[in-house]
């Protein structure tokens, strides 16, 4: 992809595409997306009167397959290089820490979310009304960071980092799903 092209948004239904990879930062908004559409599916998992399987089976296949690759990137990446490409007056620690914070909040539910999805998948079972204020806490936290990261976090890091940080981060989300490394290119191409 080349910086003059826009940027096609997806429907947040599926994968991110790894087309994306090359511009790292606008893979990140994409998952955002996915994440909010995956909020839409658990909010509507935890009204309904009769569990659907298949909205459940792809919560559970998000959670499982996508979720924690994503988190990595942020925490093992996105994260640090923000915290030494900003100045003070971006105050980014105070941004960072109040995302990990609703991250660890959602991440400390997400277990009893996979075993209550896949309980009813097995049993055919509904969710109980408890269980189903879990979901619903889940999706909050969720929500919670995303507000943060896309508001925040992703303008300051589109104006912060540079082409090496962006390469560097584009390698290491490439590598985290197993694809190779982009062709070296130079600033003529």
């Amino acid at each position: 992809m080349h910086p003059s092209e826009p940027v096609l948004r997806g429907s947040g239904e599926t994968p991110t595409s790894p087309s994306l990879l090359a511009n790292p930062l606008d893979f990140i908004s994409e998952d955002h997306l996915r994440e909010r559409q995956i909020c839409t599916v658990i909010d509507g998992l935890a009204t309904a009167d009769a569990l659907n399987r298949r909205s459940a089976t792809a919560v559970l296949r998000f959670l499982n397959e996508e979720l924690s690759v994503h988190l990595r990137d942020e925490a093992e990446d996105l994260f640090p290089l923000l915290a030494r490409r900003c100045t003070q007056e971006d105050a980014i620690e105070g941004v960072i820490d109040r995302i990990r914070a609703d991250q660890d909040a959602a991440m400390r539910l997400l277990p009893q979310v996979r075993a209550m999805l896949a309980g009813c998948l097995d049993s055919g079972v509904n969710l109980t009304a408890e269980e189903r204020a879990v979901l619903s806490r889940f999706a909050g936290h969720v929500r919670r960071h995303l507000v943060a990261e896309n508001a925040i976090l992703l303008p300051i890091a589109r104006a912060r980092l540079t082409r090496a940080d962006l390469r560097t981060l584009s390698e290491h989300m490439r590598r985290r799903r197993g694809l190779p490394d982009l062709a070296e290119t130079t600033d003529a191409e």
